[in-house]
């Protein structure tokens, strides 16, 4: 079963890449790779672009990353259709709840509805954020080339990246970045 599992993640990672490749390939001369709402959001640097976003929670009430700016930050993006990414969120939460004074987001690259009844059977209590389109061009512009999912990105307290993490966290290791962060 598990051995099927990889297969198949590696054939959709695979397939992922092959279409960044091609999309990248047919872009005209656009350089523009930032979020085009953001205001004076800039592709020389689309962390920035990220914290000022403006994204939904599953209420519809909208939040910017930059809102915990001053404290040590794991943002997580993450789809109710990948398997990694449900493996992990157990994980998650409960480092969240080892590091209380580190914000935890997660970033759904998916839609409301399915957000809402994934999280009847994996409940979490850190804020959902919802990002549909233009999700994987983000990623891509975070470091993330095949826009690939789960991605994790740890912020230090003064809102710079610490690690990017392409892929299903490893609990131990996550654990250790994060205790570096909280001394």
């Amino acid at each position: 079963m598990n051995r099927r599992l990889f297969l198949y993640a590696g054939a959709a990672v695979a397939a992922a890449a092959a279409g960044g490749y091609a999309y990248r390939s047919r872009q005209s001369s656009s350089t523009s790779s930032a979020p085009s709402d953001v205001p004076g959001a800039s592709t020389a640097d689309p962390v920035a672009a990220l914290r000022t976003l403006s994204l939904p929670d599953l209420n519809g009430k909208p939040h910017r990353i930059d809102q915990w700016q001053g404290r040590p930050a794991v943002v997580n993006f993450w789809a109710t259709w990948c398997a990694p990414c449900v493996k992990e969120m157990p994980e998650l939460q409960s480092l969240q709840e080892k590091y209380p004074q580190i914000q935890f987001v997660g970033i759904g690259v998916d839609k409301v509805a399915n957000m809402r009844q994934f999280l009847q059977k994996v409940p979490v209590s850190y804020p959902l954020l919802v990002m549909e389109a233009g999700a994987i061009d983000t990623l891509r512009t975070l470091g993330n080339p095949a826009g690939g999912l789960p991605f994790t990105l740890v912020f230090n307290a003064d809102g710079s990246i610490n690690r990017k993490i392409l892929g299903q966290i490893q609990f131990d290791d996550l654990d250790r970045t994060l205790s570096t962060l909280t001394t």
